[in-house]
């Protein structure tokens, strides 16, 4: 029988996917995980501030429960940038490659929680924070109104932050609530490659069904600027990659970013390579090709990576400072 993940055409883990003599794309991952995934543990000011503010105000955020290796470059300086989680720490989906827990219905949303969320932001004075969520498929609008109040509280408490909607796959109304919030920018992952979409993600997402999310984004506003993002070292190909990178683009995606999954336990799906600092440069170049207003690549970039979130900063502020007029008019391809 196969190993789990094989299949035909695609390359073993430790096969070579380039010509005799070029780059490596990988390495095997049955090999020790290589020099370039090792991060020194955080510490510093910034971030011990950052931390005891989330333990005072009792916030779930993705930085600490996914135990993300970039928490202390980004949880410190004048630009801090944080992820916070809503709508519970349960989820109602059973993803491959997430270690956040699943249950088939979980707590009501904590109707304080917006409020909170709020407080929180204006108090941290962060300069970008992502909001993301479980999904929760027992709630009627899969918690998009909620959602979108917690947008609306941390602009009436933090009006300078750049908000950034990291969202489950709403479409129609659900969509719809969410976007009225304004948030700056709005994000929704397509995880990997279409391919894998089913052994890797829940059997209700979808590659096509995720772009639907982003193209109903930008109907909705046309300004506001896009995002997702996609896991590499799965077994996908080089060839599969780059589609993957086509058809966001055709969405009319603004920001992609490329990094290394990492499998959180033995029980997830398990890593088939480790791609090579060199092949992140290489896909990063190809998206820029493609026309994307930016493309974070690498090891250790994740969805939420501060390099990507300050380049998006700048862009949100500049079309803020351009005023009310001019945002109405203006999209990534026709700045006002």
């Amino acid at each position: 029988m196969a190993a789990p993940f094989d299949t035909p055409g695609t390359p073993s883990p430790g096969a070579p996917r380039t010509a005799p003599g070029a780059p490596p794309r990988g390495v095997s991952a049955g090999a020790r995980k290589p020099s370039w995934l090792k991060v020194p543990l955080p510490g510093g000011e910034g971030y011990a501030r950052l931390k005891r503010l989330t333990r005072e105000l009792k916030l779930h955020t993705v930085c600490e429960e996914a135990r993300c290796p970039n928490v202390g470059e980004c949880w410190k300086g004048d630009h801090a940038t944080m992820t916070i989680m809503v709508l519970g720490d349960e989820c109602t989906r059973r993803c491959r490659f997430c270690a956040v827990k699943t249950v088939e219905r979980a707590a009501p949303p904590d109707p304080d929680e917006p409020a909170h969320v709020g407080e929180a932001v204006g108090r941290m004075e962060l300069d970008y924070v992502v909001l993301t969520s479980v999904d929760r498929d027992d709630l009627a609008d899969g918690g998009a109104g909620h959602y979108a109040d917690c947008v609306r509280a941390i602009r009436a408490r933090a009006p300078r932050t750049v908000v950034e909607t990291l969202i489950p796959d709403y479409v129609g109304a659900p969509l719809a609530a969410l976007m009225e919030a304004r948030p700056d920018v709005l994000a929704h992952n397509v995880e990997v490659v279409d391919r894998l979409q089913r052994r890797i993600r829940d059997p209700r997402c979808s590659f096509e069904g995720s772009l639907e999310v982003l193209r109903q984004a930008k109907r909705l506003d046309p300004t506001v600027f896009t995002k997702s993002s996609l896991m590499v070292g799965l077994g996908e190909t080089g060839d599969e990659t780059l589609d993957a990178f086509r058809r966001l683009r055709d969405a009319g995606v603004d920001f992609l970013t490329v990094g290394q999954y990492l499998r959180p336990t033995a029980n997830h799906a398990p890593v088939r390579e480790y791609v090579t600092p060199e092949r992140f440069d290489e896909l990063r170049a190809a998206g820029e090709r493609m026309g994307f207003c930016y493309v974070a690549a690498g090891p250790l970039v994740r969805s939420s990576y501060k390099a990507g979130e300050f380049f998006a900063a700048r862009l949100v502020r500049e079309r803020r400072a351009r005023g009310p007029a001019s945002n109405r008019d203006a999209t990534p391809e026709n700045p006002a």
